[in-house]
């Protein structure tokens, strides 16, 4: 409900309040400065936060307006119920929303509808509105009111357990407990006539303070048991009154958190060993959950949101009617009662040390007692949250149920399932698992049939019957505006190694999860699109994507994408050359993949790990690190990342003299290629060719030169300018080996443009040390036309490094750091052929042009000058 107020009416009389209430009448003070005030109220069920926010409103001397949490908690909803008070029947909802979803907030759409008079918003139960909605008021409440306008006061209520947002200059205060006097004034007030002396004594002393206790127990009693003709029940306080108090409370917690609630409860009314005078045993507690297949994932939460109290391994409930709430709040039914039966059957054996006997009472009828699609759809949830933030194969298993649950009765969420615990099984590069997952399908038709008849096929490698299959999901779900649709189609793209289409497909599915509004689907989406244009060689695209989905990732809690996005993050730094990067990025992904058994992401941080050793030169330890990537097995690499990983093995393993080793990959690798769904695989074999034959003693017009070209020749058919460039490069380098310089410059120029291009650092320099032992450009032969190829940044620090500026000198009088300056200078020197600066007054005084920026350089050279000389 929300309504306005003009403080005419008075709000309800309260008790035991007078911090409270001085905290309201500061809010509300009209001779307060600034405006914008902001007062949090949390408190336990029943505890009087309602009635608290109807005192202040019925007191603000300006308009008052009260909005209660919506009840239809779909995004934006608590928004909308916001601008429906302020404007009701308005026609300005719709626009005052979507201003709010913009630039300007929801502080801008709300100032619009207030105007400048003074007034009160109070929000009641902002645990229950949507997470967009308490976003959107967090971000107006930090930002604070417009320029020029007052701002309204704010007095928002929240259950004490939810986690209030930080907002600089905001009060918050917390209701406890009343006490006797208080207790009494209130049955006073609730009674007419006051009841009998004994029944408030009893009364009071029973419902311990609690306001909400004590109402609820005063409206079941009736007025002859208030008078005392009529013996009270015993207890006054019983199941049916808490249900009344805390009946809310318990429907809105997460289904697990009540499940585990019960467990404890149960223990520590039917435990004898368990159960003792400060609480239940942590242990118990535990065994009496897996007995009754309660997940334990919430115990820490509930732990932290201050529900359950820890210390000394023992359990208790914080709030005691809470412990007696959740027993009676279960439902009646014969099911729930054989449920509960059981349930408190297990935890009794437990607590004898019957673990046993325990086994054998699980609660058969508690499953039994769920409708199939509501377990399917709970077991949804579940694999979700793992998929997001947990073990995988942990997320498997319950996509996997939820998949049998659903099928034939939920039919698109049955697909769901399905297809999210393929994902699952492949982040863990189990096989088999996702082979179990796609046979759950024998009720699917039409592209989705396809789509699991094409995916299998190929996890066998059955590639020419998967092929034609996979076609038709790539073009027809390509098509298709649903981005769950698109993420399978561009999955199906991948498979069949056309990595554009894959790359294209997961674009427009990120642009329909952005169109939709799609939070949790956004993190995949982003996750999706960066891997396949990693595979499709767009490192800089890839790595512009990853960083968006690692914000988007950790915005909304989902770990194991993020990894995948440092893992990918990894990749295009081992590109680069940037090994900080390449340890900060494989670390944080290796930390979260080795914990939820990320196989995926692990392989893809190992194998960054990998290049940048072997881009700095240690052949040795890049091909440690690699061989168990390209083995198959418990311990070895990603199934579906092995082959692609096999040509660096081979490379590093040559270099580093394990032939052997390197020849028996090549020889699976060649298998692999010959199935035509990796478009670079013919030439990184024929580059892997090339290295074995170099390794053997091929000859200068023999098997080596054959391959080599063959590579180069086969590259320019197929993208990828870096892998092309590591070819060009491996084949310059034996080309000088084989003492034919003149030869070797054409390809070591080639990968050096590219690999500059790329911004790939430590491979450019690999590329000019070997340009320069052929005597070629990289050894120092000025070309004046080669200043033109400078970018103007390039000329400007090239001028002031020549005349001897120092890199943080040079960054100080053009504001760039002293890394980007040396990055640009290592540009410089490839560009213009030399090694080091050392050689640029050499070029400077060669005629390349010094004027513009010359006097810099001679004043920041000259004042350095004048400080080394000291005072004059």
């Amino acid at each position: 409900m929300s309504g306005a107020t003009h403080g005419t009416a008075p709000g309800p009389r309260l008790y035991d309040r007078a911090a409270e209430l001085a905290a309201v009448a500061r809010l509300s003070d009209p001779t307060g400065t600034g405006g914008g005030g902001i007062l949090f109220v949390t408190g336990g069920p029943g505890e009087g936060r309602s009635a608290l926010l109807a005192r202040a409103a019925g007191d603000f001397p300006g308009a008052a307006h009260r909005v209660a949490a919506p009840g239809h908690r779909v995004p934006w909803s608590g928004a909308r119920a916001l601008f429906a008070a302020l404007a009701p029947g308005a026609p300005d909802v719709r626009r005052a929303l979507r201003t709010a979803r913009g630039e300007d907030g929801v502080a801008a759409a709300v100032s619009g509808l207030l105007g400048d008079l003074p007034v009160l918003l109070c929000l009641d139960d902002l645990h229950l509105w949507d997470a967009h909605s308490r976003a959107a008021l967090t971000a107006a409440w930090r930002r604070g009111p417009l320029p020029g306008r007052p701002g309204p006061r704010w007095l928002v209520s929240a259950a004490r357990h939810h986690r209030l947002p930080g907002v600089p200059g905001a009060e918050t205060v917390r209701l406890g407990r009343l006490g006797p006097d208080g207790a009494r004034a209130l049955l006073g007030d609730l009674c007419a006539p006051p009841p009998a002396a004994p029944v408030v004594r009893r009364l009071v002393e029973e419902a311990a303070g609690h306001p909400g206790v004590l109402v609820a127990a005063v409206r079941r009693l009736g007025a002859a048991r208030l008078a005392g003709a009529a013996p009270l029940p015993e207890p006054p306080v019983d199941g049916a009154v808490l249900t009344e108090v805390y009946g809310g409370f318990l429907e809105h917690l997460p289904a697990d958190s009540r499940r585990l609630l019960t467990v404890v409860a149960l223990a520590g009314r039917t435990g004898r060993a368990a159960a003792r005078p400060g609480g239940v045993a942590v242990d118990a507690v535990l065994d009496g959950a897996r007995a009754t297949r309660t997940p334990v994932e919430p115990l820490d939460g509930l732990v932290a949101d201050g529900l359950l109290r820890r210390a000394d391994g023992l359990l208790r409930f914080e709030d005691p009617f809470l412990g007696r709430a959740v027993l009676a709040a279960a439902p009646a039914s014969p099911h729930h009662r054989a449920r509960r039966a059981g349930a408190a059957r297990t935890a009794s054996a437990l607590a004898r040390g019957e673990r046993h006997r325990a086994d054998r009472l699980g609660p058969p009828a508690a499953v039994r007692a769920l409708a199939p699609v509501v377990r399917g759809r709970s077991h949804l949830v579940r694999g979700l949250a793992a998929l997001a933030d947990g073990p995988v194969m942990d997320a498997h298993e319950a996509l996997l149920r939820a998949a049998e649950l659903l099928r034939g009765r939920a039919p698109a969420e049955a697909s769901d399932a399905r297809f999210l615990a393929m994902e699952a099984a492949w982040a863990g590069g189990d096989v088999d698992a996702c082979l179990a997952a796609l046979g759950l399908g024998g009720d699917a038709g039409g592209t989705e049939r396809d789509f699991l008849d094409g995916l299998a096929a190929a996890l066998t490698l059955r590639f020419d019957a998967a092929r034609p299959s996979l076609a038709r999901v790539v073009a027809r779900d390509g098509a298709e505006d649903d981005p769950r649709l698109l993420l399978r189609a561009g999955s199906a793209a991948l498979v069949l190694g056309d990595t554009a289409a894959a790359a294209r497909v997961h674009a427009r599915a990120l642009a329909r999860a952005r169109a939709e509004h799609r939070t949790a689907l956004l993190p995949r989406a982003l996750e999706h699109l960066a891997y396949a244009e990693l595979r499709d060689g767009r490192y800089s695209r890839a790595a512009r994507t990853a960083r968006e989905g690692l914000r988007a990732a950790e915005r909304t809690g989902q770990r194991n994408v993020a990894a995948h996005q440092h893992a990918v993050l990894a990749l295009v730094a081992s590109v680069t050359g940037d090994g900080e990067a390449v340890a900060e990025h494989a670390g944080l992904a290796l930390d979260t993949a080795r914990t939820h058994g990320l196989a995926q992401a692990a392989t893809l941080a190992e194998w960054a790990l990998a290049r940048d050793e072997r881009g700095r030169g240690p052949a040795a330890q890049a091909a440690a690190r690699l061989a168990p990537l390209v083995h198959a097995g418990p311990r070895g690499g990603h199934f579906a990342l092995r082959m692609l990983v096999v040509p660096c093995f081979v490379e590093a393993a040559v270099a580093a003299g394990r032939t052997a080793e390197a020849r028996s990959a090549a020889g699976e690798y060649a298998v692999w290629a010959a199935y035509g769904v990796d478009g670079a695989a013919p030439a990184l074999l024929a580059r892997c060719r090339a290295l074995l034959a170099r390794s053997e003693g091929g000859g200068e017009d023999g098997e080596a030169a054959y391959w080599f070209g063959e590579a180069v020749r086969r590259h320019d058919g197929c993208g990828n300018d870096f892998e092309r460039a590591r070819t060009l490069l491996a084949y310059g380098t034996w080309l000088r080996l084989r003492r034919r310089p003149g030869a070797a410059r054409g390809p070591l120029r080639d990968a050096l443009v590219t690999f500059e291009r790329a911004a790939a650092d430590g491979w450019a320099d690999h590329a000019r040390s070997e340009l320069r032992a052929t005597g070629g450009a990289g050894g120092g032969a000025a070309d004046p036309a080669a200043w033109g190829l400078l970018t103007p940044q390039q000329q400007r620090i090239a001028r002031l490094a020549a005349q001897g500026a120092t890199n943080r000198e040079i960054a100080g009088r053009l504001t760039l750091s002293p890394r980007t300056v040396d990055h640009h200078l290592r540009g410089v020197f490839a560009r213009l052929g030399i090694r080091s600066r050392v050689e640029l007054p050499g070029m400077v005084g060669a005629g390349l042009p010094a004027q513009a920026g010359g006097t810099e350089a001679k004043g920041l050279v000259s004042s350095r000058a004048r400080r080394s000389a000291g005072p004059s």
